[in-house]
């Protein structure tokens, strides 16, 4: 009878512990989508950034890294793969460059997506440099080259994750609990442009990564999405575009925001206060490259001004927040969302952006002039 009593007793504080994690989940659900589904496309592309360099003569077949997606992709209700949605890859091969200018390649695997939310999206998916046969027999050497491989999604729509991505990615992904279903399957491939012989993939560059076939997805809500923001009593910033340019060295590096201030404050500001402030706590201070004007300006109080500022960076594809600072203190005083402005800024200007981050998209690793001494 002790037995009977404790099994039961213990089936109950289980039953009441699964209802509750369901409970939990759902809730966290209703916070984060719509309750509808869309589907990526066949014609679908991704556009993602490594996390990591890779380097045909330093990495070999194995070695683990990370891919993130640079643009919310988005279907005919809302964005279904957030910007920072993670792909987890291994390197499947490297060769070496060779003689008569066949040039070194890489060849990638994927094996899941890792979105914000901590939901974990198992494909297959291969993206290799290597040229067609045809293509390297004819020695071409320069080419835009489109890589479609099939993979398949078994299962999946995971339960989300208490830990956050940042641990999801620091553990390679095995804290993401597991859960429902999505299925489908995520081909993915890279528009290259290869020159010399060896290659380096760097974070900034950008991969294209194209759908192999349909994979239905919830959407997000709006509210879900929004980056968090700090907000100084008085001070109103907002950003009503956000541009992407070139520095004059050719590398698309510089973000340029026009910003709308109104300063009902007790603090007074310039251009010179302001920071762009990355994912990763790396700071960039104006750039004396781009627009200057509200770089020198003095906004006091009661001052409403509208205007340009240009901020170089070392990655254009990361999440920023635009910065203003106590001259006396210099601790942030407001941090505004340069991701959150982004959602609201025209197609037409997304698009110049994307030809701009993917018109040299160049993945020859430089020769060391000492290893030619």
């Amino acid at each position: 009878m002790f037995l009977a009593n404790n099994t039961l007793a213990f089936a109950d504080v289980l039953e009441g512990h699964a209802e509750k994690s369901d409970q939990i989940r759902k809730e966290l659900e209703s916070e984060l989508f719509t309750g509808k589904v869309e589907h990526l496309e066949r014609s679908d592309i991704i556009h993602m950034t490594v996390s990591q360099v890779l380097d045909s003569n330093i990495n070999i077949e194995g070695d683990e890294f990370f891919a993130e997606v640079v643009n919310d992709v988005e279907g005919e209700t809302g964005v279904i793969i957030p910007k920072g949605t993670f792909a987890h890859g291994r390197i499947s091969e490297t060769t070496e460059s060779k003689r008569l200018g066949r040039p070194a390649t890489i060849s990638l695997d994927f094996d899941y997506l890792i979105t914000p939310d901590g939901r974990e999206i198992p494909i297959e998916g291969k993206m290799s440099t290597k040229l067609h046969p045809v293509a390297s027999t004819a020695k071409i050497v320069a080419q835009d080259v489109g890589y479609t491989l099939a993979g398949g999604a078994v299962g999946g729509f995971l339960a989300l994750n208490w830990l956050g991505l940042e641990a999801a990615i620091a553990s390679q992904g095995y804290t993401l609990a597991g859960g429902a279903a999505i299925g489908g399957a995520l081909g993915l491939g890279a528009a290259l442009m290869r020159k010399g012989n060896d290659v380096l993939i760097a974070p900034g560059d950008e991969i294209k990564v194209k759908i192999n076939t349909k994979v239905p997805l919830p959407v997000y809500k709006d509210s879900a999405l929004m980056q968090h923001e700090m907000f100084y009593p008085g001070l109103d910033i907002k950003i009503s575009n956000i541009k992407h340019e070139e520095d004059p060295f050719g590398e698309a590096n510089t973000i340029t925001l026009t910003v709308l201030i109104s300063n009902m404050s007790d603090k007074t500001f310039s251009g010179l206060d302001s920071a762009l402030v990355n994912d990763y706590n790396a700071v960039f201070r104006p750039s004396i490259f781009g627009d200057t004007k509200l770089m020198f300006k003095q906004i006091k109080p009661g001052d409403k001004v509208i205007g340009d500022i240009s901020f170089a960076v070392d990655n254009i594809n990361r999440k920023f927040w635009l910065t203003f600072y106590d001259r006396r203190s210099k601790k942030p005083l407001t941090k505004i969302s340069v991701d959150n402005a982004y959602r609201k800024v025209s197609d037409k200007t997304k698009k110049k952006n994307d030809k701009v981050r993917t018109r040299k998209v160049n993945f020859k690793k430089e020769t060391n002039l000492f290893d030619e001494m």
